[in-house]
């Protein structure tokens, strides 16, 4: 069936299309309506996303603060905290360089206020995001059809855990956009690898190459989609050596100028990070789980409800291409030792496309869905099935999003804002952390060059060597009393009311008093749980 050309089309590069002309006979009625051209799903997703980063007001993981924002604050600005992973070399400044590009363009406009410095960094991921967002509904286009790929969408934007972290400025959030960017353009991951032009793969490799060089584990995920493409292609020197080594050599060199101008020495840090990370287990310094926990708990708790949907998907859909990704991710991650959510976040898109077409297929009379991409002419026989089943979703993960972004742990950042409005007034002269270390954000929030004191957590060289933080854990009162021996009166001091309780007597030995409290969270997470976070003040400062 051909189309007419006609003043209601949307132009072409506005489409999303069909790889062939036989499928793009079955998606006519997605590919033919405006509604759900690339333009305006794009806008939609990036309106979303922007909302979304704005209702993100809680602390869910150091590195969101201490790997990116703190670093670029200080390339911008001059001042900030490094910490020991960049005396190893082994983090890039490619990441955390997005950002001090947008701190320069605040102050350029004089808009590094408070709540810019807060707002502005999760508003520019919430862009990147979008992007994601719109190849996801690409991706599925190409191989479930346009009405799997509504469903698809609507699963992306409504599970909790992609609402709670995509915004956020962690380099796991960039690595997941560009994750998804380059699946769409490799010809391994489509039905039939001719439907994609070479072009197409070379931009893939550069999204990969990118991803590595951001998130050097990203590599896992490539590994298996370039195995894939050497399965499938019939040129496969031309692939390794006119393709994959040209462009690896490029982002590899870029990657190495810039690390040596901000290092001031050469640093290969892809090298450092599989020393410290792979080959000796530095990451286990900060806890282990079960080798099972990402199969067992992880990845379940991230796709929450949609998971016997995504499980549904896998099975009815027989892409085995991608769930062997998802399976192939999460059991190489598996044999580390040190586990976190944020770790596996580039295949919870995959998962939830599969949840998207489990979706799309409910109602449907037969199950000879398949492959097939005639999903849009699916009419359903039991329309209140889908209508529970989006009810039942939408009732589950909205109010733990919600919760998660705008009520648990959020006394982290709003005791930063509120002390960077006081710094602003010039109410604040320094300031002590009694807190387990990187619990709050520090000079990216704060953005006053004021002296600044936490406890430290670095790994120690000895084994059975505790740090400060740990210490300080053990016990407050003897610690608190030995570090104010050699500190400089702070203005200010910091703590949970975990160890407020056991500090008082200290704080009013030495002239404070309760300044603010604020609320941070109502249960536990992996120490005792800590309600509310307290400043405390210098007598008449």
């Amino acid at each position: 069936m051909r189309h007419r050309k006609s003043a209601k089309n949307v132009d072409d590069k506005d489409k999303i299309e069909s790889p062939n002309a036989s499928d793009r006979e079955k998606v006519t009625t997605s590919s033919s309506n405006p509604k759900f051209s690339s333009r305006r799903v794009f806008v939609i997703c990036m309106a979303m996303r922007m909302a979304n980063s704005l209702l993100v007001q809680t602390y869910f993981n150091p590195d969101e603060h201490w790997q990116a924002l703190e670093v670029a604050h200080r390339i911008a600005f001059g001042y900030g905290h490094l910490t020991w992973e960049w005396e190893k070399g082994i983090r890039s400044y490619l990441h955390p360089m997005m950002f001090s590009c947008l701190y320069k363009v605040l102050a350029l406009f004089h808009l590094d206020t408070p709540l810019f410095m807060i707002k502005a960094p999760r508003m520019l991921q919430s862009m990147f995001s979008a992007v994601g967002d719109l190849y996801l509904y690409k991706l599925s286009h190409v191989l479930f059809g346009g009405h799997a790929a509504q469903w698809a969408l609507f699963s992306q934007l409504t599970n909790w855990f992609m609402f709670y972290c995509f915004t956020r400025t962690l380099s796991n959030s960039l690595e997941t956009v560009l994750t998804l960017v380059g699946l769409y353009h490799w010809p391994c991951i489509r039905a039939s690898s001719s439907e994609v032009h070479s072009v197409s793969r070379k931009w893939g490799l550069l999204l990969a190459a990118l991803a590595c060089a951001i998130r050097p584990t990203s590599a896992i995920t490539w590994a298996y989609v370039g195995i894939l493409e050497l399965l499938v292609t019939r040129d496969r020197l031309n692939f390794i050596f006119l393709e994959v080594a040209p462009i690896g050599f490029l982002v590899i060199t870029l990657t190495c100028l810039l690390d040596r101008l901000m290092y001031g020495s050469w640093v290969l840090v892809p090298l450092n990070f599989l020393k410290f990370n792979f080959l000796s287990s530095g990451g286990d310094y900060y806890g282990t789980h079960k080798w099972h926990w990402y199969f067992s708990q992880g990845f379940p708790v991230m796709l929450f409800t949609f998971l016997p949907f995504s499980i549904a998907g896998i099975i009815t859909s027989k892409q085995w291409k991608l769930s062997g990704l998802i399976a192939w991710v999460l059991g190489l991650y598996s044999v580390l030792g040190h586990k976190e959510f944020r770790f596996v976040l580039p295949v919870l898109p995959i998962a939830l496309m599969f949840s998207g077409y489990s979706l799309a297929t409910i109602g449907k009379p037969d199950s000879s869905f398949g492959r097939t991409k005639d999903s849009v002419r699916i009419k359903t026989k039991c329309p209140s099935k889908k209508l529970l089943a989006v009810l039942f979703l939408l009732a589950t993960n909205l109010p733990m999003a919600f919760y998660m972004s705008l009520v648990h742990q959020r006394g982290a950042e709003d005791v930063m804002y509120y002390l960077s409005k006081e710094a602003l007034n010039g109410k604040v002269e320094s300031i002590v952390f009694l807190t387990p270390c990187h619990a709050l954000p520090y000079y990216s929030t704060l953005h006053h060059n004021l002296p600044m004191q936490f406890l430290d957590c670095s790994p120690s060289e000895e084994k059975g060597v505790l740090d400060e933080s740990d210490r300080f854990m053990m016990d407050p009162v003897g610690f608190a009393a030995e570090f104010a021996k050699n500190w400089s009166l702070p203005s200010h001091i910091v703590l949970f009311d975990s160890q407020e309780k056991l500090l008082k007597d200290f704080l009013t030995s030495h002239s404070f008093q309760e300044e603010r409290r604020f609320f941070h969270a109502h249960f536990k997470v992996d120490r005792d749980l800590q309600a509310s976070v307290v400043i405390y003040s210098l007598k008449g400062q």
